[in-house]
């Protein structure tokens, strides 16, 4: 087993257990019982995970799917709802927002004058690291709440482009992968900050319940590697009627739009009309993200009638031609000829030519 293949592995897991006991600690603080601590062995399962993956993928990833992240999510989730729902208002500084971690000189300067002795300074360190860890919790709980969205967002990339890959994708792929991560986490964000963040919604528990099932409904794509890896698929007659055909082409493409109407803008739009519609919450950011949603949608169903289009020709010129139709990331042979299922289909789906060809003059005119 190579070395940073383990390093890699073993330090990102790591990571993830160690954001996800904090997100359980701040639970644990604000509801001030201890039993919520009882979150914690949730890591339990990503240990489980790691010694599997150590013991029969060698510390690589698995194709299509990362149980990593998963599991990761299954850790940290349940503790951003429990800390969504326990909302706060706890004043935050001289001003909104702002976020005071200051560790003071006469903290320090008593640490300091403790530390005396044959074990100074250890104990110094201890010291000190107990203020630091109180001055922490004096962050007011908003702020808490919104630096665990954001980590959590960023060790999803980070953490997966850490992951050691497998054979199945390739780097080039990965990193398209990890540009799609970084843009569909900012617009996680966004919705999650920006709906929960409005009073009206905060005085309404089955609101913020339902907005707290969408943004985990959209966070269920990230352990998925569909959208960069192409669906293999063996030249049989199953896999070349014409809906096998249209995914196989087209597998990468069709996921991604499907992950943006079912999803993520999709749900979203969804959400943000009915706080338009049935709350009558307006603003100003909450009307720019729907507009948002609405070309983005628009244009993705735009993007699946050009696919659709563009591989209705394709077989229209290869059923004139006489060719047998495969998939492009298979070998075919030469000499194969269609079923007799696979050529009823083709003429049912190029029965009714294009308009322009059906209308074209003949040569004799």
């Amino acid at each position: 087993m190579e070395l940073m293949v383990l390093l890699n592995a073993l330090v990102t897991r790591l990571l993830f257990v160690l954001h996800s006991l904090i997100g359980v600690w701040r639970v644990a603080a604000v509801k001030k019982e201890p039993k919520y601590w009882l979150l914690a062995l949730l890591n339990l399962l990503l240990c489980l995970e790691t010694g599997l993956t150590l013991k029969f993928k060698r510390g690589r990833g698995y194709k299509w799917f990362s149980p990593a992240i998963f599991l990761y999510l299954i850790c940290t989730v349940p503790s951003l709802w429990l800390l969504e729902i326990h909302h706060g208002t706890q004043y935050c500084g001289n001003e909104p927002g702002a976020v005071q971690v200051n560790v003071s000189n006469q903290d320090f300067s008593q640490s300091r004058n403790s530390s005396h002795g044959s074990e100074g300074i250890d104990h110094h360190i201890i010291q000190t690291a107990k203020v630091f860890v109180n001055q922490l919790s004096t962050i007011c709980e908003t702020v808490w709440t919104l630096a665990l969205h954001q980590t959590f967002l960023l060790l999803l990339v980070v953490g997966r482009w850490l992951l050691p890959i497998g054979v199945e994708i390739t780097r080039d792929q990965l990193s398209q992968l990890l540009l799609m991560f970084v843009g569909t986490a900012a617009d996680i964000l966004e919705f999650a900050s920006e709906t929960l963040d409005i009073e009206d919604v905060r005085k309404n528990y089955a609101l913020i319940n339902a907005i707290l099932a969408v943004w985990t409904w959209s966070m269920l794509q990230f352990p998925l590697d569909l959208a960069v890896q192409h669906i293999g698929c063996k030249p049989t007659a199953s896999t070349r009627r014409i809906p096998s055909l249209l995914l196989c082409r087209y597998s990468a493409e069709l996921w991604n739009i499907g992950v943006s109407l079912f999803i993520q803008d999709g749900p979203f739009f969804i959400v943000r009309s009915i706080l338009m519609g049935h709350f009558r919450i307006f603003n100003q950011m909450l009307v720019f993200f729907t507009a948002k949603n609405i070309l983005v949608v628009t244009l993705q169903l735009y993007r699946l009638a050009v696919i659709t289009l563009d591989f209705r020709a394709t077989i229209l010129q290869k059923s004139r031609k006489g060719e047998v139709s495969c998939c492009p990331c298979e070998p075919c042979e030469a000499s194969a000829h269609a079923t007799a299922d696979q050529d009823t289909e083709m003429r049912e789906f190029v029965a009714f030519p294009p308009k322009e060809e059906s209308q074209a003059p003949s040569v004799d005119q």
